[in-house]
């Protein structure tokens, strides 16, 4: 009697359909990894050279070693929003209650997308000002939301008119950066005070990404939506200790939002992260409290590399544009090129040394006649230099 064999499963190829089809690698990704195969320096990538100061590493440490090594609670270790609490109050005037009020998350990006989940629905239309940061798409998308992009005008400014053109019945959000990445502009007061107009009447939510809060220079002032009385109610107020303190890597950031939509924020962060690394947490907290010159010297200490920067860029033919906040100098490459913005940073990456990230990264539809690259400038003075002297032969 004969056994017969079973003859092997045929492999099934799964059926795959992406909930973001239209993203690849980013842009920042891209262009890191095309100045490290050619010698570049990275001006592109925005995040310092440079460490963090000693006594706020020291005091990681000490969290280490004081046992602060498990989970903290859901929305932060209490010293840091309270501290956060003390912090916004006295820049900005308004007292968030920390346990009910302040979050602190994995960083922006989080805040960010856990803002937008908290609060958009399938269907419903969040207002983004563009160029705008390359992850506020994806995170409506993610959503289910529809992104109604509004173009900044020529200048990089708010075009009130045509966000009032956008507001309709389906809005349910808008998004705001301001210190501005790409451009490095700032929103006035008076700005902010003309959205919290708009606003007024609806139920339209803002989302303020304020992670470069402290980058500002000539002696303006942040407006944050958290001093404006119109905005602050109906506010995500979003922040990054990785900027403020050049620790991007950490991820550590916060949102201060009223309680209601912080309650609604906290039931989405407690199931896609839960919580947020507690020794550095511990340290963030004590630093806030013994060194508050860290972030009140801040913008003296990147206005210098700015100056630094745009007195060397000045003798090339590239156009500098304004650069009122951020650690982002963005110019105007006509006079050295006719390339679209990507091919130019590619040829500038490849043949002059030095990788910039095109504007048009920044925008679901580049604007063909453009051409601007923006650069970072949060380097060592000496990764400045040798920047700008590739940079001089343009």
């Amino acid at each position: 009697m004969t056994s017969s064999i079973p003859a092997p499963p045929i492999p099934h190829s799964l059926s795959r359909r992406s909930r973001l089809p239209q993203v690849g690698t980013t842009i920042f990704t891209v262009m890191s990894a095309l100045a490290q195969q050619c010698g570049a320096i990275n001006l592109g990538q925005g995040f310092p050279d440079f460490e963090p100061d000693g006594a706020l590493l020291d005091a990681v440490t000490r969290a280490l070693h004081a046992g602060h090594n498990q989970y903290p609670p859901m929305a932060g270790v209490p010293a840091l929003r309270e501290a956060l609490a003390d912090k916004i109050e006295s820049l900005h005037g308004r007292r968030y209650d920390p346990g009910d009020e302040i979050t602190i998350t994995a960083g922006a990006t989080q805040a960010l997308l856990t803002a937008i989940l908290a609060v958009v629905h399938p269907g419903d239309e969040v207002i983004v000002l563009t160029p705008a940061y390359d992850s506020y798409l994806p995170a409506i998308e993610l959503a289910g939301g529809v992104a109604r992009c509004v173009a900044l005008d020529a200048q990089f400014q708010p075009d009130f008119d045509a966000i009032a053109s956008a507001l309709g019945p389906r809005t349910r959000a808008i998004l705001v950066n301001s210190p501005h990445n790409p451009s490095g502009r700032v929103w006035s007061a008076a700005d902010m005070r003309r959205l919290g107009e708009l606003l007024a009447p609806t139920d339209v939510v803002l989302i303020s990404d304020e992670v470069y809060e402290h980058m500002v220079f000539d002696t303006r002032d942040h407006c944050s939506a958290a001093r404006e009385p119109l905005l602050a109610a109906r506010s995500f107020v979003v922040s990054s200790f990785g900027k403020t303190y050049h620790a991007t890597g950490w991820k550590v950031g916060m949102v201060a939002a009223a309680r209601e939509l912080s309650a609604e924020f906290r039931k989405v962060h407690q199931f896609n992260v839960f919580t947020v690394n507690t020794p550095m947490q511990w340290a963030l907290a004590e630093y806030l409290r013994t060194h508050q010159r860290a972030y009140l010297d801040l913008p003296g200490f990147y206005q210098a590399r700015r100056d630094r920067f745009r007195a060397g860029l000045a003798g090339t033919r590239l156009r500098l544009l304004p650069c009122e906040g951020t650690y982002f100098q963005c110019v105007d490459y006509a006079a050295v090129s006719d390339l679209p913005e990507a091919d130019f940073c590619t040829w500038l990456t490849r043949e002059i040394g030095v990788a910039a990230i095109p504007l048009s990264a920044f925008e679901p539809t580049p604007q063909e006649a453009r051409r601007v690259a923006r650069f970072c400038f949060a380097k060592r003075e000496q990764t400045l230099d040798a920047a700008l002297q590739r940079l001089s032969a343009l």
